[in-house]
């Protein structure tokens, strides 16, 4: 660390520029300059997809402060914006580029969801020259440090972004083993990163490219399928990444496997049984309370008309995260279930199991 770094994250200069702190003067001089804080300067906005009727999906470059720590292929990060002078609304995206180090240059590539204010604004708004704030790369679904002979990487929709980066971070290593990438989307005018794929496809080297459009009469995931595709295919490390139906079938033709490593793109749908659907769900701050349909705990709080802070909606960011004061709540993702009073939980991957207590 340079002399300069060490003055700037010294105790003593944050006394001295307390409360606000160093970064807040340091970006005001210039703001790529940081001693803690990570930020971003946008340096270029790239359409992927734009298919009229439908979200645009775009790619875009950020050059971050020296603060930047890197990422591993398969990390995503916090992203937040201030738009129209409104506070910061933080959101999470997925790293879409290889491996990065100290200060890279990184992308992350992102669907303009209708109802998202930060990927609208990324998508159809932003511009080079435009400031970020951003968290260290996050997440645990990467690739190992010793990559086996063969992987397989099966996505759907937006949720090619982490295994292209695996897949980008592979060929950057000349990965000499096999690589099978099996991705599903809408229609060929709907394929994101569409022209690198084919290109990669036509070129070989070991990367065997499937790309999949049901609508047109493509085979849908089943074991019969990947058996003939990739032979022993429970045993061949395999990460996915998409829509909940996606992995549902991923998980269920890999029947246990440990061999299989998923993220949700959204958080599956909640199959309520038994007694899961029964009792009154209560936001105690808000005075409101309906009898429980089972559905996570945002979902019922937004039926009812609140609006509470959530950011990836599928238990990642921890954006969403309450109290819960009284009853059991069961993970949506894992199963798991949680009776402990005055618990913190992710109400968006929180659905709860008879009466429930939320302080909302």
């Amino acid at each position: 660390m340079s002399i300069t770094g060490t003055l700037l994250r010294s105790r003593v200069l944050a006394a001295l520029t307390s409360p606000h702190g160093v970064d807040r003067y340091l970006e005001q001089v210039n703001p790529m300059w940081a001693a803690h804080e990570v930020r971003a300067r946008i340096v270029d906005v790239h359409r992927e997809v734009d298919v009229p009727g439908h979200p645009p999906v775009a790619t875009i470059t950020l050059q971050p402060t020296s603060t930047w720590r890197g990422h591993r292929a398969g990390q995503h990060v916090q992203l937040g914006v201030e738009i129209d002078g409104a506070r910061r609304t933080t959101r999470v995206f997925t790293v879409s580029s290889p491996d990065s180090r100290h200060g890279d240059r990184f992308t992350i590539t992102l669907r303009a969801n209708p109802e998202g204010v930060v990927s609208r604004y990324l998508v159809e708004r932003a511009t080079p020259g435009t400031m970020v704030h951003l968290s260290q790369a996050q997440g645990e679904f990467v690739l190992p440090d010793h990559v086996p002979d063969h992987v397989l990487f099966i996505s759907g929709g937006s949720g090619i972004t982490p295994l292209m980066s695996m897949l980008r971070s592979l060929q950057r290593r000349t990965h000499r083993g096999r690589v099978t990438f099996v991705h599903y989307a809408q229609s060929p005018d709907h394929q994101i990163f569409a022209a690198e794929l084919d290109e990669i496809r036509r070129s070989g080297h070991g990367i065997d490219v499937h790309l999949l459009h049901p609508e047109l009469g493509d085979p849908a995931l089943s074991p019969a399928w990947l058996e003939r595709l990739v032979p022993g295919y429970r045993d061949v490390p395999t990460w996915a990444c998409g829509p909940a139906p996606l992995i549902e079938a991923v998980q269920a033709a890999y029947d246990g496997s440990e061999a299989l490593r998923v993220e949700y793109f959204k958080p599956p749908r909640v199959r309520v049984s038994g007694d899961h659907s029964t009792g009154e769900v209560t936001f105690t701050r808000s005075g409101k309370a309906a009898p429980n349909t089972g559905a996570a705990l945002l979902e019922q709080a937004e039926a009812l008309g609140l609006r509470p802070e959530f950011g990836c909606r599928m238990g990642i960011c921890f954006s969403c995260t309450s109290r819960k004061t009284e009853g059991t709540v069961r993970n949506v993702l894992t199963g798991e279930e949680s009776s402990l009073p005055d618990e913190d939980i992710r109400i968006c991957v929180s659905a709860p199991v008879g009466d429930c207590a939320v302080a909302l």
